[in-house]
């Protein structure tokens, strides 16, 4: 590693596209700005850290729980059977459902209402 001592607003180079620059120092914080190309990531250590512990808990999350969560959503929205044999509609199992709502068929426009081609405007002239 290397250690630097620097004063505000000196720079330090990283290879030939990157620059660390020392904006602002107030008590025990220090502003350092990045300059470096759109392909270099710059992240904070402690962001990549928690994401990092994040994404192996979920990964060591059992199957039984993806299971029982599946399980949890589809008692959540139970789907009414099918109609019996006769006609008649089966009973409702589980919470109901929401209200049916009547929905008129939109009708057909009339035919005078066809589609015409709109004309492309022509080129504008300035004044």
């Amino acid at each position: 590693m290397l250690v630097l001592t620097r004063k505000k607003g000196e720079r330090i180079l990283i290879g030939d596209d990157i620059v660390v620059t020392l904006i602002d120092i107030r008590g025990d914080g220090v502003r350092i700005g990045f300059d470096a190309p759109r392909g270099v990531p710059i992240q904070r250590a402690e962001v990549v850290t928690a994401v990092t512990d994040a994404n192996t808990e979920a990964a060591a999350t059992s199957a039984a729980t993806g299971e029982v969560l599946v399980g949890l959503l589809r008692g959540a929205r139970q789907v009414p059977a099918a109609p019996a044999g006769d006609g008649t509609p089966a009973p409702a199992t589980g919470a109901p459902g929401p209200p049916a709502v009547d929905v008129a068929p939109t009708p057909a426009p009339p035919a005078s209402a066809e589609r015409r081609p709109v004309p492309k405007p022509g080129p504008r002239l300035s004044p």
